[in-house]
Formats: C-alpha cells, sequence, structure tokens
C-alpha cells in the first residue's frame, strides 16, 4: 500500500521558495518526491536553492517571476505545464512587509505589502486552477501570519493581508471543493528567518516577548515547515480544506 505521504510524480510550485519558509517547505517536498518550481525574482538566490534540491537527488528547476506581475504568474503555470505537463501542488508563500505605524505608512507602501502577499495568492490560485481542474484536483497552501488572528502596532498593512489570505483560502476552498482541491492556509508563528531577524532590529524587546510566549522556548525554524508542506500537499490531507493552521511552537494558545 502506498504512502499517503508519498508525493511521487507530483509537481509542485513554490512562490518565493528560493529562501526562508518557502525552501523549508521545498526540502520536504522534495524529500517526500516531489518536483519542485521555485518562484521567485532573484534569479541567483533561486539557482542557489535548486542547487542545494538537486544535490540530494530531487528535481528542482527555477523560473524568474514578479509576484505582484499578472502575465508573469500566468507565464509561470504555462512554462511549468509546459516542462513539466502538470501542476498538482501550488504553495503560495512570496511575501513581503513594511514596519511603520498606520499613521505613517503611505498608500503605495500599503499596495506594495497587500499586492505581494494578498493580491499575488489570489492570481497564483487562479493561474493553477485550470490544470488542477483537468487533472481532477490538486493542493493550494497559502501562508498567513501570527498577524492574522493578533494586532500589531508596526504592522497594518501586513497584518491585513494575512488576514486576507486567511479568508481567501476558506473562499478557495468553498469555490474549488467541487473539484477536488483543498486549500488550506499555515499560519507560521516567530520563524528564524531573514525577515524576522530585520524585525528583531527594528522592533526593541521583540526576542524576549516571543520567547516569553512561546511553550516551546525557541524560535521557529525553517526545517519546522517541512512536515505540515508534506501533509497539506499529499493525499493525507485530503478530507482537510479550509484550514487556518498554527505551526507556531504554541504562540498562539498561550494566555
Amino acid at each position: 500500500m502506498a504512502s499517503p505521504f508519498d508525493l511521487g510524480g507530483k509537481v509542485a510550485i513554490i512562490t518565493g521558495g528560493n529562501g526562508g519558509i518557502g525552501l523549508g517547505m521545498a526540502r520536504g517536498l522534495t524529500g517526500a518526491g516531489a518536483t519542485i518550481v521555485i518562484a521567485a525574482r532573484n534569479a541567483e538566490k533561486s539557482q542557489a536553492a535548486v542547487a542545494e534540491l538537486t544535490k540530494s537527488g530531487a528535481k528542482a528547476v527555477s523560473i524568474v517571476t514578479d509576484v505582484t506581475d499578472e502575465k508573469a504568474l500566468a507565464s509561470l503555470a504555462d512554462a511549468t505545464l509546459k516542462q513539466f505537463g502538470r501542476i498538482d501542488i501550488l504553495v503560495a508563500n512570496a511575501g513581503t512587509t513594511v514596519r511603520k505605524p498606520p499613521q505613517t505608512i503611505s498608500v503605495g507602501e500599503w499596495h506594495t505589502v497587500i499586492d505581494t502577499n494578498l493580491t499575488s495568492t489570489l492570481v497564483a490560485a487562479q493561474s493553477v486552477y485550470p490544470a488542477m481542474k483537468a487533472a481532477g484536483g490538486g493542493k493550494i497552501i497559502t501562508i498567513g501570519s501570527m498577524m492574522s488572528l493578533f494586532g500589531a502596532s508596526y504592522s497594518p498593512a501586513y497584518a491585513a493581508s494575512k488576514g486576507g489570505v486567511v479568508q481567501l483560502t476558506r473562499s478557495l476552498a468553498c469555490a474549488w471543493a467541487p473539484d477536488n482541491i483543498q486549500a488550506n492556509c499555515v499560519l507560521p508563528g516567530w520563524i528564524d528567518t531573514e525577515m524576522t531577524q530585520g524585525a528583531r532590529q527594528q522592533v526593541e524587546g521583540l526576542n524576549e516577548r516571543v520567547l516569553a510566549r512561546t511553550p516551546a522556548q525557541r524560535w521557529g525554524h525553517t526545517r519546522d515547515f517541512a512536515g505540515i508542506a508534506v501533509f497539506l500537499a499529499s493525499s493525507a490531507s485530503d478530507f482537510v480544506t479550509g484550514a487556518a493552521i498554527p505551526v507556531d511552537g504554541g504562540y498562539s494558545v498561550m494566555a
């Protein structure tokens, strides 16, 4: 009997998959047998990620993509189909932030964050939907945040975008369930990435507050996302859709 976690023969697109949580998920998916398409703007960083993944025997390629460009996301889906003949999994992971209070963030900065984090998730999902429907099913994994649940004075645009990602994911789950497409959202806690390293420099006392509230008593690692990615991308989660799943060391349940 085949393992419900086996991803052999499956093809996954990961936006922003050349570092951080996206690369952590890519490592998990390739370990389960999936072929990976890394879609990001930084070609050099993407090539380094591909080199790492293929060194272990996995199949991975990179396609330079600006997720805020609707045509680029359509081209990404077309190029993936042309090269591999299928799209089974989308991980909509690309994201950015601007750390400013609501009274000082500009409309331009607001749109940059919303377009990168929220609008690109919709457009990426739209781009892969026809291929998934034609194939009889698929898996969409979106990336929310603890800011989907909590407020923070320094992240109005980021929080709004990530709250929107959760609700968008639920809409996708309801709309595309008849097509056997499951859509679920991962809510990372405080993870040690380039983005949060910047936050620790800009937000005084953040490191101490995170450690004090996290029952696991540590920051998360990108490797902590390998398992959840495999679960949500595989047949093991065929009856799980519209969920928002924290991966946070218990941060969100700590009183």
